[in-house]
């Protein structure tokens, strides 16, 4: 089980920890949410829950919960930028469908 992210990705995530000066890592979960049932859900982590499932990618660590691994292993988190938007972007294997606007998901 892993869960990677692109170099775009680490820079942005070790630039917004730096600029908060504190920080373990970044928190990704999936709860039920959206119009396709699933949705992402990402948080800046000052420390780890003894649940925690780490990994380690391109310098950043990535915590996630026992309950969204299954929705999110082999997930390639990107940073990107189109246009004036810019975000994060989930390149998710185990998504079957996702709605018109990105947000959310099923599997």
């Amino acid at each position: 089980m892993s869960i990677t992210v692109t170099d775009n990705a680490a820079r942005h995530i070790q630039k917004t920890l730096d600029k908060r000066g504190k920080g373990f890592g970044l928190r990704l979960a999936v709860k039920t949410s959206g119009c396709s049932g699933m949705a992402y859900a990402l948080e800046f982590a000052d420390e780890s829950l003894p649940e925690d499932l780490i990994f380690e990618s391109s310098g950043v660590r990535l915590l996630v919960d026992p309950r969204s691994l299954p929705y999110l292993d082999g997930t390639e988190l990107d940073f990107v930028r189109e246009g004036l938007n810019e975000g994060f972007k989930f390149n998710n294997p185990n998504a079957k469908a996702e709605c018109g606007c990105g947000e959310s998901f099923a599997v």
